[in-house]
């Protein structure tokens, strides 16, 4: 209760300004939110999935992995249905590569998405906090220079209280949304790296395949079998 009141009595001494830096407030910690929450979950799905396709792509069981890839909406299993279904018509490994590279550009939109709103929603709210810091300061070298000298004092107080609580008010924003930007941007670097590193390990898995399966020895014809079983 006794917070409750704080508040109140906050935003009434602090002025018109602190009404939009709240709003600031309130959208940037959502954005912040709602892009934790999905980048926790994206990065839970992509291990868990990459866990399950690793030993069937190592296996060359292409089938079983589309099988999984198909059901998931994760980023990882986009990045594979691309791979994947470039294996049929790719002769090269630039082939398959340009296939992964092209589903990262649908991927990684999706994965930076809105977190670039909160740096400049951070500078915005610094700059209105600034803004009612000098309007602050405005009213009270007014009220020095109007008032009766009996009502100097309070009207002084009472202008420079607009004055600091819209400074910490807009500090206060800055910095939160600013830690909250950069923690989610690294929170994205790690995702995109991860996603990178999968789509690296697909392309040599699939290569050392075709490797192994082009050096296998090939059958000698009927006509030599026969010839040597001959001599024999």
């Amino acid at each position: 209760m006794e917070f409750y009141h704080f508040v109140v009595n906050f935003f009434q001494q602090g002025g018109f300004f602190l009404y939009p830096l709240a709003a600031i407030f309130v959208v940037g910690v959502a954005i912040a939110i709602e892009r934790f929450i999905f980048l926790s979950v994206e990065t839970a799905n992509n291990r868990r999935l990459w866990a399950q396709v690793v030993p069937l792509i190592s296996n060359g069981n292409f089938k079983q992995v589309v099988a999984i890839t198909s059901k998931s909406k994760s980023a990882i299993a986009t990045a594979l249905n691309y791979g994947i279904a470039r294996l049929a018509s790719a002769r090269r490994r630039d082939d398959i590569e340009k296939a992964m590279d092209e589903s990262l550009l649908e991927i990684i939109p999706r994965i930076e998405k809105r977190t670039h709103y909160l740096a400049p929603l951070a500078n915005i709210g610094m700059l209105i906090g600034l803004l009612g810091t000098i309007i602050g300061l405005i009213q009270a070298f007014q009220a020095i220079a109007n008032a009766n000298p009996a009502e100097k004092a309070n009207l002084l107080a009472a202008s420079i209280s607009v004055a600091m609580n819209n400074t910490a008010s807009g500090l206060l924003v800055a910095i939160t949304l600013l830690l909250s930007s950069m923690y989610l941007e690294s929170k994205t670097t790690k995702l995109i790296d991860s996603l990178e590193i999968a789509s690296v390990k697909f392309l040599n898995s699939v290569v050392e395949r075709r490797q192994d399966t082009d050096d296998e020895p090939a059958a000698p014809p009927a006509r030599g079998r026969a010839a040597a079983h001959g001599m024999g």
